[in-house]
């Protein structure tokens, strides 16, 4: 199904500025404007780690015996499920966008366990060829990843931006170039929908979003990460 007419109602999105279809009224928009099999697309999309469905596989006894041969947390299985729902989708964008984001914060995670000295393998998640690479140290043994991640050095630039908040930032500008490069060609397709859709997301994300409120979210989270992969021992 071709999008012209919907895409073409809608105003362009920069990422340095807010749109003014509000978020909510846009996924309303979507909803009615889609067909149920496109727009459950919006909704796997939008899912996270702690959906019904997700929680549910957790109490599967072949789902925990897979969750208990790994040395992940319960939130990190998780959330591998989720990668896994996505990249197994049958619409190309959102399988490569579940995979980006899976390689993305295997990077990230990586990265700090090298600067600790910490076993990769207790936090990287996922079973493809990136996060196998990982596992096996070869982001600290300066093994070249570019082969099978291209955007592996600006991962680790971003990375080592001091300011919490301004890392996330430039994290996001990553995503929203891999979303502007992914649709590059394609015109008026369900994947420029989905395309809008995240990057309506990521802007909606920081919309209201002030520095100060934003550095006690991230050192929130940067402790939850510390704690979980034991980095103060």
């Amino acid at each position: 199904m071709l999008y012209h007419y919907l895409l073409a109602g809608l105003d362009e999105l920069r990422i340095d500025e807010t749109p003014r279809l509000a978020y909510d009224k846009l996924l309303e928009l979507l909803q009615e404007q889609m067909p149920p099999a496109d727009y459950a697309c919006v909704e796997q999309l939008s899912k996270r780690a702690d959906a019904p469905d997700i929680l549910a596989l957790m109490e599967d006894d072949a789902v925990l015996d897979r969750f208990h041969e790994t040395t992940l947390s319960e939130e990190d299985f998780r959330t591998q499920l989720l990668y896994e729902q996505g990249m197994n989708s049958k619409n190309a964008f959102v399988k490569a966008w579940f995979e980006f984001n899976l390689n993305l914060n295997n990077v990230l995670a990586a990265v700090v366990c090298a600067k600790h000295d910490y076993d990769p393998g207790k936090a990287i998640v996922g079973d493809n060829e990136v996060a196998r690479l990982l596992r096996q140290g070869a982001l600290s043994k300066n093994a070249n990843l570019t082969a099978v991640l291209p955007e592996l050095k600006d991962i680790v630039a971003v990375s080592e931006i001091q300011d919490l908040l301004e890392r996330e930032k430039h994290i996001d500008a990553l995503r929203w170039q891999w979303i502007e490069d992914f649709t590059l060609f394609n015109y008026f397709e369900l994947d420029n929908v989905l395309a809008y859709y995240l990057q309506a997301t990521i802007l909606h994300r920081w919309d209201d979003l002030t520095r100060e409120q934003g550095e006690q979210i991230f050192r929130a989270l940067l402790a939850d990460m510390k704690k979980d992969i034991h980095l103060d021992n």
